[in-house]
């Protein structure tokens, strides 16, 4: 089963909650929010780990159904995943620090890199999106455009008629086998 999808929009959403509760700490300037947005911060910094990790067991299982340029953009948005999830684990620290020391300047530099984080997570999703819609097709249309320029038996089809057939009944195999190959339950 593949955990990427569904774990990915946590880690959307949670930067933003927790910029928006530094945001009104500095506004503020309450301990309470202070101790709020450092363990929003927290919670935040987990979810990308754990995105970052679902992401990179997910990422082997699509690779070879991607295009070559959706291959490209599949390993840069995982090199990215690495450093938001770094990035995300600092800033986390640097607040909690800076929350424990009562350090404001430390916490609102924490939050200036949230808000920076935040933003570069929302490009994340962009190029995930991407993935998905523009070069997966949802996988199964590569491997139909593959078919279709690599086939012999389309070329010793007798007429038309039978080369669509050989098109339909290739396109419901694909269709049947597709989810099960992304789940590593058949080898080809």
């Amino acid at each position: 089963m593949m955990l990427h999808p569904a774990t990915v929009h946590f880690a959307i959403a949670l930067p933003v909650v927790a910029a928006t509760l530094g945001i009104a700490y500095m506004i503020s300037r309450k301990e309470i929010m202070s101790k709020i947005a450092a363990r929003a911060t927290l919670i935040a910094a987990i979810a990308m780990i754990i995105v970052w990790y679902t992401g990179n067991n997910a990422g082997p299982l699509i690779y070879k159904f991607l295009s070559p340029q959706g291959q490209h953009e599949l390993l840069e948005h995982k090199e990215l995943g690495l450093y938001l999830a770094i990035a995300m684990g600092i800033i986390a620290i640097l607040q909690i620090i800076g929350c424990r020391l009562k350090k404001f300047g430390l916490e609102v530099l924490a939050i200036i890199l949230l808000i920076g984080a935040m933003f570069t997570t929302f490009l994340q999703g962009k190029h995930g999106g991407e993935i998905v819609y523009d070069y997966g097709q949802p996988f199964e249309m590569y491997q139909v455009t593959k078919y279709l320029n690599n086939s012999d038996d389309l070329d010793m089809a007798d007429d038309v008629d039978a080369a669509v057939d050989l098109i339909k009944n290739k396109i419901s195999d694909i269709s049947k086998k597709t989810p099960l190959k992304i789940q590593g339950e058949v080898k080809k």
